[in-house]
């Protein structure tokens, strides 16, 4: 596959958003932004509905930096489960694009953006949120860095020397910290949206991440409490994944990251107990670049396949 001009098309998908953006490589610093348009999608509409929308954000994206849909390459971080390598949704029964279960979104993407489906490529989006702070939000390009990501779900990127690593002796199984016990349950059951949001157990319904950040940071010991609580939990349990890596950075990205101030005291305190060794030298920091990290990332993984590279996106399926 070949770049033009250091120009690539990126796309982040989330379960209630798609973000399509042109990003140039090429650009003074490193990297810039060229177009980005962001659209609501409702993941369970039917699976054309859901591709439209897709599709519809692409063309935008691409039309907006001046540059024809049909004539890039395409990246697009995808969370899972999924087959990367196929490009084929194993979304049934996870509470989102359940009608994009068995589709042929390659085929389907491409049909409707007048592209070569081998011009359509996928990655892990934490993999691609990994490789996007590693390469333009890190100041230094760590040999062992490590993004973890918070949200409605937990999500993570070990990066071995600019490559993404899933399958090996020293990280979790797929490279994924998600499913990690602790207290018996999966990580995510103590540290994601739901997750501090039930431990504070608001009578208001509406309540949301940020305005618990905020009642924390104005004195509410309960709600510092479920952030400290919650990210003891992380710390508990990554740690010796981070130092069986050899990790040297780790980046906290995802929405929940935005709160890093309420967030960091839990974290320390945990990792002081998991990975005393870490607690004094890993450099740890909230995500510089946020949600254009992952695309950032797909841009980067583009380039470097373009140029010949052997590109690992993803973890190989169960």
């Amino acid at each position: 596959m070949v770049a033009q001009g250091g120009q690539h098309m990126v796309v982040d998908v989330g379960g209630s958003h798609v973000t399509a953006a042109a990003v140039s490589t090429a650009a003074p610093g490193g990297a810039a932004l060229l177009s980005r348009i962001e659209r609501s999608v409702d993941s369970h509409a039917s699976s054309a509905v859901v591709l439209d929308s897709w599709a519809a954000a692409c063309v935008d994206a691409a039309e907006g930096a001046g540059i024809d849909p049909g004539g890039r390459d395409w990246g697009l971080a995808m969370p899972g489960p999924f087959d990367y390598d196929q490009g084929i949704g194993h979304y049934a029964r996870v509470g989102k694009f359940e009608r994009l279960a068995g589709v042929d979104i390659r085929s389907g993407l491409a049909d409707r953006l007048g592209v070569d489906p081998a011009r359509v490529r996928f990655v892990h989006d934490a993999g691609a949120y990994g490789i996007g702070e590693w390469r333009y939000g890190s100041p230094t390009r760590h040999a062992r860095f490590v993004c973890v990501t918070l949200g409605t779900g937990v999500g993570s990127a070990f990066v071995d020397d600019g490559a993404l690593v899933f399958d090996r002796a020293d990280v979790p199984p797929g490279g994924e910290v998600h499913r990690l016990p602790f207290d018996g349950r999966d990580l995510e059951d103590t540290i994601s949206t739901r997750a501090l949001l039930a431990r504070y157990a608001s009578p208001d319904p509406g309540l949301s991440v940020k305005e618990l950040a905020s009642r924390a940071r104005s004195g509410d010991e309960r709600a510092q409490g479920a952030f400290d609580t919650g990210m003891e939990a992380l710390a508990l349990a990554v740690g010796p994944w981070l130092a069986a890596f050899g990790a040297t950075a780790l980046v906290v990205g995802g929405s929940i990251s935005r709160s890093w101030d309420v967030l960091e005291r839990g974290f320390r305190t945990g990792l002081e107990t998991s990975a005393p060794e870490l607690a004094v030298t890993l450099d740890i920091a909230p995500s510089r670049l946020l949600a254009d990290a992952p695309l950032y990332g797909v841009a980067h993984l583009l380039e470097r396949s373009a140029a010949g590279a052997r590109c690992v996106t993803a973890p190989a399926l169960p």
